[in-house]
């Protein structure tokens, strides 16, 4: 598999865990407070929409935009997105910022939701609204990524499995596990997914501006290494500063 096929994958399936993550985290709140049924038949919803979205705007893109264009403009959209990621790591792994606690989530979640009338019928009305939300608003940032990624590298079948995967993955777990999976070192994944955004948005970029990368698609592991690079020096400087003051 090429280079650009394998950092594919794994940004995929990077971001798709860490988001459903957060989702699984609210249907889990929603079905041990309110109804199982409804959260599970509001996460399933979700998630085929989801799909649908993917096949519904993967394909025309494909097809009717050219591909130097698509790579600039989603190049560029990858960056954004990427160093959005980066900057969240970069200021909680410094303690700048409180860390992503999927714990208290849950608790203060399962807390609203216990305050609530309870569901007179068999189907829950809140517990599905909760957990279709939480899938839809956590997967459209993937679906993103997915038609992004898979868009402009004419592999959306590759990306859309990925997904699929890590979904698949994080519904195992969470059916073994039966929580919130707090144990996931979410900001980790973050940090390496918001690096391997950039670098394919930055490489695209290059690409779509006519620009001959040395080494071809190999030249994505070198902008690996100096994102990786600069989020290290960033986050020790932000710790430093951070105990200054």
């Amino acid at each position: 598999m090429r280079t650009s096929a394998v950092v594919l994958v794994l940004t995929v399936f990077g971001a798709c865990l860490v988001e459903m993550v957060e989702a699984l985290t609210l249907v889990l709140a929603a079905g041990t407070a309110r109804s199982w049924r409804s959260a599970l038949e509001g996460m399933a919803s979700a998630l085929a929409v989801l799909a649908v979205l993917v096949v519904g705007l993967g394909v025309p893109i494909i097809h009717y935009v050219p591909l130097d264009t698509l790579r600039v403009v989603v190049g560029a959209l990858l960056l954004v997105l990427g160093m959005s990621w980066l900057r969240k790591s970069w200021l909680r792994t410094s303690g700048v910022i409180a860390r992503h606690d999927e714990d208290l989530i849950f608790e203060q979640t399962v807390t609203q939701l216990n305050a609530l009338p309870s569901p007179r019928r068999q189907r829950d009305a809140v517990a599905f609204a909760l957990s279709f939300k939480g899938v839809l608003l956590e997967g459209t940032e993937v679906v993103l990524i997915v038609v992004s990624l898979g868009a402009s590298a004419h592999r959306l079948a590759l990306a859309s499995l990925s997904a699929g995967v890590a979904v698949g993955v994080v519904a195992l777990a969470g059916v073994i596990l039966a929580r919130q999976l707090s144990a996931v070192p979410e900001n980790a994944i973050k940090t390496v997914v918001g690096v391997m955004l950039c670098s394919f948005g930055l490489f695209w970029v290059g690409e779509g501006a006519g620009m001959r990368w040395p080494g071809g698609d190999a030249s994505i592991l070198v902008l690996v290494g100096v994102f990786g690079l600069a989020t290290f020096l960033a986050t020790r400087w932000l710790r430093v500063a951070a105990l200054a003051t």
